[in-house]
């Protein structure tokens, strides 16, 4: 159950213990002082419905389909009414950033080795990746293939092992002439990780020592500060015999380089986050992204942020210390899928109402745990499938409007709730109470329930 229909329980719950005390009440003071009568006990009842908020289901309903038509126009689809009310009472919203706080529009700006030079070999064994890998194919593989066709003539696919998100890499092997060669791409430091040997830039191999290694990584991280996002290539030659690679080939490998790719800043995000801040909406980063190139998007739209945890942090904290500091914190980085849905359960877990807004098949499971679920017309389909409410535009700006229109709406409901259950409550204990001093009943049954349809004709037009 979403929050908003919690509370509308909760408001029922409320109003069933009201009108049975209240009828109670009225049904043993006439009791007490005159004997139960058809005439008491049909005012007892009069009593009950005149408490009841019985325009509410229709109200509520009205109400919500209003504000998902008036959303329409706005760009924002609404696939479940009552995310309308979740939306507007958001007060934290879990992004990441390509597609929101990007253009999404990646771009393969080259290869270079380990030293930093440009690498045309590195090019060509990345594109031999990108094209011969199974499974599932990212932006990345169709930027890396968008820059130039890989070269495939003289190439053979032979098996390969697909991306997953623990791994966070892929492998393929690819045969030509009697040679067979694994090609490994992924996040640069996992790569790394698996690498023993070095390629320099004149095509020979050296042994990857702690100097090398944590030059390697500087430079990657310089690049990350630039901006780019890159992608770790590393290969290995598999005996010709070999007609399958298994995870544990993964090792001792040799580092070749790596791709880097560049996902402009959306220039509209800056005043797009200023404007939900300014609604109470704090906005939490979370990528899979290395934490310079998070870094550097920030501080290039000037976003607001505190403090940052990375993928392997959360991995060593319990779930009630995670929901401690994921408030305090804004950017995550390196994390995998089923982290972001710790991340969001976390924060519901502090009393939040949580909006996760995501557009590939890693986001889908923390878009099913949030509150309010949001994906992009351009998302995957199990994203979109996932998602409460989908956005037309993949813009923080058309999701700031919809909070507008959701907090609208949730007033206008608010309206007759109050004006229901004051007047409501209101007449029914005055009428209970002067049961007790008056001789007779105040109003007949028939008077209660014209009294109460009366004044749900006017809360209607309010």
């Amino acid at each position: 159950p979403t929050a908003f229909e919690r509370g509308l329980h909760a408001l029922g719950a409320l109003i069933m213990r009201l009108t049975g005390f209240l009828v109670l009440f009225v049904l043993l003071t006439q009791l007490v002082r005159h004997g139960l009568t058809l005439e008491s006990f049909l005012f007892a009842v009069a009593l009950a419905v005149g408490l009841t908020p019985e325009l509410l289901p229709m109200i509520t309903t009205v109400t919500l389909s209003r504000g998902a038509v008036r959303m329409a126009a706005r760009k924002v689809v609404v696939k479940r009414l009552s995310a309308i009310h979740d939306l507007g009472a958001m007060d934290i919203l879990c992004t990441d950033k390509t597609g929101t706080l990007t253009e999404a529009k990646i771009v393969h700006v080259g290869s270079f080795d380990s030293d930093g030079a440009p690498a045309s070999h590195v090019a060509e064994l990345v594109r031999l990746n990108s094209r011969f890998a199974s499974g599932l194919r990212s932006t990345l593989d169709d930027a890396i293939l968008a820059a130039a066709p890989a070269t495939v003539d003289d190439w053979a696919h032979v098996d390969d092992l697909p991306f997953d998100f623990e791994r966070r890499r892929s492998s393929v092997l690819v045969a030509r002439s009697g040679e067979r060669l694994m090609v490994t791409k992924g996040a640069p430091e996992g790569v790394l990780a698996l690498c023993t040997q070095v390629e320099a830039s004149d095509g020979t191999t050296a042994p990857l020592d702690a100097a090398r290694r944590a030059a390697i990584v500087a430079l990657i991280d310089a690049r990350g500060r630039e901006g780019m996002r890159l992608l770790g290539v590393a290969w290995r030659r598999i005996p010709a015999e070999r007609g399958t690679i298994a995870i544990d080939d993964e090792a001792d490998l040799v580092f070749a380089g790596c791709a880097a790719f560049l996902d402009p800043p959306k220039a509209s995000a800056t005043e797009a986050v200023a404007r939900l801040h300014k609604a109470g909406v704090r906005v939490k980063i979370i990528s899979g992204d290395a934490e310079p190139v998070v870094r550097h998007l920030v501080e290039t739209l000037a976003l607001p942020a505190r403090r940052l945890m990375t993928g392997a942090d959360i991995a060593n904290l319990s779930d009630a210390t995670l929901a401690a500091r994921a408030v305090d914190t804004d950017l995550f980085v390196r994390v995998s899928p089923d982290q972001k849905s710790r991340i969001v359960r976390a924060l519901r877990r502090r009393g939040h109402t949580v909006g996760f807004i995501g557009d590939g098949i890693n986001d889908a499971p923390a878009i099913h745990v949030a509150d309010v679920g949001l994906s992009v017309d351009g998302g995957t389909d199990v994203a979109r499938e996932a998602a409460d409410i989908i956005l037309l535009a993949p813009d923080l700006g058309v999701l700031a409007d919809g909070v507008a229109e959701g907090r609208r709406t949730y007033a206008n409901i608010m309206k007759y709730v109050r004006m229901g259950t004051s007047s409501n409550f209101g007449n029914m204990l005055s009428m209970a109470l002067a049961s007790l001093v008056l001789p007779f009943l105040p109003l007949a049954p028939l008077q209660v329930l014209l009294n109460n349809l009366l004044y749900d004709l006017s809360e209607i037009g309010i």
